[in-house]
């Protein structure tokens, strides 16, 4: 869900960032409503064309997405990629299963996409894919356990792209409410993990609700 609009940048630079993207329509634009009156968790507008940007760019044919919800990434991913590419993303939740495969199938992108059911934690194990992308977008606390389980899967190139890193500023800043102190004190942990890692070069980007961004190097 989006963030105050300057909880991470000065509001007037974040308005005109935000006017700059044009709307969404069809599809998308309707997951965008849906989202928003059900509060539904998906990527912000920016996130998720850096997301199909950087598939574009890399030539991404294999991605593993970590938290679906109902599958807006997932649209995004799958549209940059050719027609034998897939987005393997995994979703413990069916309700948002049953959503996504339908905003999937009406896209047209249905036949690109694996949706593995469960936690991410103990369906990562049994991948034996190798991906150009790897997506991290479900519970704060696991980021640092996701990360370790999806270095060994992408290959040298490849890319990690960790979604909520700066968590409306808090990571930075005071925890505003006390069910926030978990997932913020994760968050501060992950992005010293990720920066530092010894297989990566990473650092945290400060747009959308801040990304962290890693290129696999060994």
């Amino acid at each position: 869900m989006k963030a105050r609009i300057d909880a991470i940048i000065q509001r007037e630079q974040a308005e005109y960032l935000d006017r700059l993207l044009p709307s969404s329509t069809g599809v998308l634009a309707e997951m965008e409503e849906y989202a928003a009156e059900h509060r539904v968790p998906i990527a912000d507008r920016e996130v998720a064309l850096f997301l199909e940007i950087t598939a574009r760019a890399i030539n991404a044919r294999r991605v593993l997405e970590i938290g679906m919800a109902i599958g807006y990434s997932v649209i995004h991913l799958a549209r940059a990629m050719p027609e034998d590419g897939l987005v393997v993303t995994i979703e413990p939740n069916e309700e948002m299963i049953r959503l996504s495969e339908d905003y999937l199938s009406r896209a047209g992108l249905r036949e690109r996409v694996r949706i593995e059911r469960g936690r991410a934690l103990e369906v990562m194990p049994n991948l034996t894919e190798t991906f150009d992308i790897v997506y991290l977008d479900a519970v704060k606390e696991e980021y640092i356990a996701y990360l370790d389980l999806a270095v060994p899967m992408l290959r040298e190139g490849g890319v990690i792209i960790a979604d909520n890193v700066l968590w409306g500023g808090q990571v930075a800043g005071e925890v505003r409410s006390p069910d926030q102190t978990a997932s913020t004190q994760a968050l501060r942990e992950f992005n010293q993990h990720l920066v530092r890692h010894p297989q990566l070069l990473a650092e945290v980007l400060s747009f959308g609700d801040g990304v962290g961004y890693g290129v696999k190097i060994k």
